[in-house]
């Protein structure tokens, strides 16, 4: 049982793996909780898609192709018809972020999504590979990503410079919504329970019946939001992905 609202957080080591003090590659739980996530992304599209699919969908079916159709009209709507070629990566990316914080509302598990390390890293190499997609689409013509279009000649070092870093700032955004509202809820749904059963054993009954539809209503509402950042990372990426593809404002 948790005895902090951070402790829910926190890195366990599972099995120690270092090759001669050079390389440490020791599992953890976060290791664990997303090995997790893929087994459970890879079993729901084989159940929802490839066993026993039915020509006219079934219940099962209708919920992958439901996720599937969300996620492909987000890339045509945000990116256009180019963006399908990366519609797969995109795909798998919100499935596992929706997956991740889903598990973690599951009591007593881990949350992938809550440790900034995590998305972070999952920002950062989007961004980079934004980039490069841009250079491979426009050549040096991306760099018209950072010139917006009838801006005064003496304001063009400036305002270059804004856009510069407005878009490295693009990589911290992504990464400390999702990070923040994550490690927030789970925060304040640990806080409520514990206030819960604090009432249970003081004997206080209407208050525990209080604090658990409180925290009832907070965990549905958490449901919602795993959802909603899932949505946001993506969409973000996919227009960041249009950016790439026409960079001239």
């Amino acid at each position: 049982m948790f005895f902090t609202p951070l402790e829910q957080f926190e890195i366990l080591l599972v099995f120690p793996v270092n090759f001669f003090g050079l390389f440490d590659l020791s599992i953890t739980n976060m290791t664990v909780y997303i090995l997790l996530v893929c087994l459970v992304i890879s079993f729901f599209l084989w159940f929802t898609s490839l066993y026993n699919p039915e020509f006219i969908p079934v219940r099962f079916q209708l919920v992958f192709e439901a996720l599937y159709k969300f996620v492909l009209d987000m890339a045509k709507q945000q990116a256009g018809p180019k963006a399908i070629r990366y519609f797969p990566l995109l795909l798998f990316t919100f499935m596992f972020i929706l997956f991740s914080n889903f598990i973690g509302l599951i009591p007593y598990s881990f949350t992938v999504t809550s440790h900034v390390s995590i998305v972070f890293a999952l920002a950062l190499s989007f961004n980079v590979a934004m980039v490069f997609i841009g250079f491979y689409y426009n050549g040096l013509k991306f760099l018209m990503l950072f010139v917006p279009g009838g801006t005064p000649a003496t304001l063009l070092p400036l305002v270059v410079v804004i856009e510069f870093f407005s878009y490295l700032i693009r990589t911290v955004s992504l990464s400390i919504r999702l990070f923040a509202n994550m490690t927030a809820g789970h925060t304040l749904l640990h806080m409520l329970v514990s206030f819960a059963l604090t009432f249970l054993n003081a004997n206080a009954y209407l208050m525990f019946v209080f604090a658990s539809l409180l925290t009832f209503a907070i965990l549905i509402l958490e449901f919602g939001i795993a959802f909603l950042q899932a949505y946001i990372f993506v969409i973000l990426l996919f227009i960041y992905l249009n950016d790439s593809f026409h960079p001239s404002h």
